[in-house]
């Protein structure tokens, strides 16, 4: 048995929760697979969403998850392990569970996952206290003793960055050469106030569960109270790929390459979120969402409307 949908929605994130929420209002029969695994999961809080500031991501998804389902819409945890487009242009999905289910039309919103250098300690304290992002955590920890762990020559620029929220911030070289950096870094940092201490990072001090300092490999402490790394963005594009969507490269990753409304290269496939960009926070996600819902209901209504003329 083969279950149809109007519109199928791969990811239980704010991308694929708000394309759902619009496509639900508009009287769409709908069905989400989430296989609960948010990108934010291991942070306390979601910032910089009017009106949602502060708001536990569980609390968000948990919040999403009853909207769309005032409106009928069906979400199933499970994951989408393969796609076909079919010969009439829509989409046959199975699901790891064992399920089979066809969409006339398909939402991507299958995020990614960050990939954290493997420092002992890094990934143990992420979200934290070990942190990425300083617009989603800069203002928490404002005013502490940053540092900033180096993998390759862009983490002069995140030290620059969170130079806005601490004047005490130390770039920690670790993998990176000295001479790897430019004139222009060094002129930089130091106009900025940010330290460099050159030497591999060994691993983290912890007390009473909180980062005291950061050991370099010659045995060397350094205090500190946050850590800021840069993970690597892994799209998870495997759906895309089957399917021959267009990827676009970036230093971050291939991402769907879409148009303003998400609209792949695939008809009648869009994406949202993070499978579009490495910097599509919560607030981005669910906006994407929304016109990408938008924009398919209006693409079934006059699909269906040219099909009833032609008859």
């Amino acid at each position: 048995m083969t279950d149809t949908y109007e519109v199928v929605v791969v990811g239980g994130g704010a991308a694929g929760l708000s394309a759902a929420l619009v496509l639900g209002r508009a009287r769409r029969s709908v069905l989400v697979i989430d296989a609960g695994e948010p990108r934010n999961a291991p942070a306390a809080h979601l910032q910089g969403y009017l009106t949602r500031d502060g708001m536990p991501p569980a609390e968000f998804l948990a919040a999403g998850r009853e909207e769309i389902a005032r409106y009928g819409v069906e979400l199933v945890r499970d994951r989408a392990v393969d796609v076909a487009r079919d010969a009439a242009g829509e989409f046959d999905l199975k699901l790891a569970g064992g399920r089979a289910v066809h969409g006339r039309r398909l939402v991507v919103a299958t995020g990614l996952a960050d990939e954290l250098p493997g420092v002992p300690g890094v990934a143990e304290r992420f979200g934290r206290d070990v942190l990425h992002c300083p617009y989603c955590h800069g203002w928490e920890v404002r005013d502490q003793a940053f540092g900033v762990l180096a993998t390759t020559p862009m983490s002069v620029h995140q030290a620059l960055m969170v130079s806005q929220w601490s004047k005490d911030v130390a770039l920690f070289l670790h993998t990176v050469a000295e001479e790897e950096l430019t004139d222009e870094d060094l002129r930089r940092l130091a106009a900025a106030g940010v330290s460099v201490v050159p030497g591999e990072v060994a691993g983290l001090d912890v007390v009473d569960d909180r980062l005291t300092g950061v050991r370099l490999a010659d045995g060397t402490a350094h205090a500190r109270s946050v850590l800021f790394v840069a993970p690597r963005p892994v799209p998870h594009t495997g759906l895309l790929e089957k399917l021959g969507a267009a990827l676009q490269e970036t230093p971050f990753g291939s991402y769907a390459a879409v148009d303003a409304t998400g609209l792949t290269s695939v008809p009648g496939v869009w994406a949202a979120g993070n499978a579009t960009g490495f910097g599509e926070q919560v607030v981005n996600a669910a906006s994407g969402g929304y016109r990408a819902g938008a924009t398919i209901n209006g693409d079934l209504l006059f699909a269906d409307l040219d099909a009833a003329v032609r008859v």
